[in-house]
C-alpha cells in the first residue's frame, strides 16, 4: 500500500521512488491527479538530473479541449514495492501522478486538510 496525505493548496499527494539508467534511487513527493490519464509528470530540471532516456514527442489533450505536444521519456519507477518501467511527459509543473500509474489500484482520499491518501493493489 502507498501512504500519503490532503496537502492543502495541492491535493493528495504521495511519495514516490524514481530510478535513474544507473538504477540510484531517488524520493521525491507528487500530487495525484486523476484528470490525468498518463502514467507521471516530471519538470525537465528533474528529467535531466536523472538522466532520462528521451523516447518521443506525443500530442495530449488538454482539460480544456485544446491540445499540446509533450516530450516523454522512459523512467523506473517503485511503486508498491516493485520497479516498473513507465513514460514520463515533461511537464513544468509538480510531479503528477496520473490514471495509468494507478490501474489495477483502489484509490481513497480522505479530501480534508491533512486527510489521509490511499493506494493499495486490488
Amino acid at each position: 500500500m502507498i501512504s500519503g496525505t490532503v496537502v492543502e493548496n495541492q491535493g493528495p499527494v504521495v511519495p514516490l521512488v524514481l530510478q535513474d539508467p544507473d538504477g540510484h534511487e531517488y524520493a521525491l513527493s507528487a500530487v495525484v491527479d486523476t484528470g490525468f490519464t498518463g502514467w507521471l509528470t516530471l519538470p525537465k530540471e528533474i528529467i535531466t538530473a536523472l538522466g532520462l532516456r528521451y523516447r518521443e514527442q506525443t500530442r495530449a489533450i488538454l482539460a480544456d479541449g485544446g491540445s499540446s505536444l509533450f516530450s516523454t521519456y522512459d523512467l523506473s519507477v517503485i511503486w508498491d514495492g516493485r520497479p516498473q518501467v513507465i513514460l514520463v511527459d515533461e511537464l513544468e509543473s509538480e510531479p503528477l501522478v496520473g490514471m495509468r500509474l494507478l490501474h489495477g489500484f483502489r484509490l481513497v482520499i480522505e479530501n480534508v486538510d491533512g486527510g489521509v491518501v490511499q493506494i493499495e493493489r486490488l
